[in-house]
């Protein structure tokens, strides 16, 4: 065998492999959610039940839906820590505007709600996208600013307490966002693949989604192939303000009230649900639907702690910052093998 006929052996081999590995990642999140179904199955005879099943997809809605957004900010190398105080702030406003009455019409007055809290949360992104591009501070550092900002925000428009929808006609036409059913599919959980499918098709089939692939696997490669990495950057985190302000949607209808500690510990599980999805915190691969395999696969871990006797439920936090740690020492694993 002649020595191009080895090379080019050795190199379809390394192709094969790189090909599988990418092929891992991508299916391991749907593998484990499979296996924890088998062990939530085994663990009680309440877990497949139907009602079951819908209501832990419908409680994994919140964070599903913000991790469609930290997927486009993680894939293009930034990282979010503000998203869960940002939900409180956002939410304590539009709570606060519907208590003004100041439109008769309930079902108008509701529609301007949701324009408010999308524009909220559009400008709520865009702030720290501009804060991490055009001040050029760390997005860790920049939006663990913001999240105190913005909790900071929520508890002066509370004044330490609570803020409460007061308006019962409002609550009673605002329930079915969250409560309703269409077809037997509870609301929440059309909204969680709608969102999904809008950021697979963003990510995966437009020249935007190829430019925040791009940027995340080297920035000054992307730069110098005519990319503005600035624009790419701070569309990301208005998409995940955007993400922020449906999940905001959700909410409100739900508990009608807001504190301090709303959406408190959100932005771990949505970096959780990210990173288990598949998608490399380092940037530059992402996978949208891997992710909400991801925000389905802490509901229903701590959905068997409550139906079983493995672990006290109190352990939920911690069992979900040990899944990101073995999620990162796995993607490590993988690269090193690349």
């Amino acid at each position: 065998m002649s020595s191009e006929s080895i090379a080019e052996e050795r190199g379809g081999r390394r192709k094969i492999r790189r090909w599988s590995e990418v092929d891992m990642r991508a299916v391991a999140p749907f593998v484990a959610l499979a296996l924890l179904l088998v062990l939530g199955a085994l663990s009680s005879d309440r877990f497949l039940t139907l009602g079951n099943l819908l209501n832990v997809l419908t409680q994994s809605a919140f964070v599903a839906i913000i991790a469609v957004g930290a997927t486009f900010v993680i894939t293009a190398g930034g990282l979010d820590l503000s998203v869960g105080s940002m939900v409180a702030f956002v939410a304590s406003l539009v709570i606060l505007f519907l208590n003004t009455g100041l439109i008769a019409n309930p079902i108008l007055f509701l529609m301007v709600a949701v324009m408010m809290s999308i524009v909220a949360g559009a400008l709520c992104g865009f702030a720290n996208g501009l804060i991490i591009t055009k001040g050029r501070i760390e997005p860790f550092i920049a939006t663990l600013g913001t999240m105190g900002v913005f909790r900071g925000l929520t508890t002066w428009l509370s004044q330490g307490g609570s803020i409460s929808l007061n308006s019962t006609d409002l609550q009673t036409i605002s329930r079915p966002v969250y409560f309703g059913n269409v077809l037997t599919i509870p609301v929440p959980i059309i909204i969680i693949f709608v969102v999904a499918g809008i950021g697979a098709f963003l990510l995966f089939r437009t020249g935007y989604g190829r430019h925040v692939a791009a940027v995340g696997s080297n920035e000054d490669v992307a730069r110098y192939s005519g990319i503005s990495v600035s624009r790419v950057r701070i569309i990301t985190y208005v998409l995940q303000g955007l993400c922020v302000s449906i999940a905001v949607v959700l909410y409100v209808p739900r508990l009608g009230s807001t504190t301090a500690m709303t959406g408190i510990m959100w932005e771990l599980q949505a970096i959780t649900a990210v990173i288990i999805g598949g998608t490399a915190l380092t940037g530059g691969v992402g996978r949208i639907w891997g992710s909400i395999c991801g925000a389905f696969i802490l509901e229903i871990v701590g959905n068997i702690m409550i139906l079983s006797n493995y672990a006290s439920e109190y352990l939920i936090s911690a069992i979900q910052g040990a899944i990101i740690i073995i999620a990162m020492l796995v993607q490590r694993s993988l690269i090193r093998k690349s």
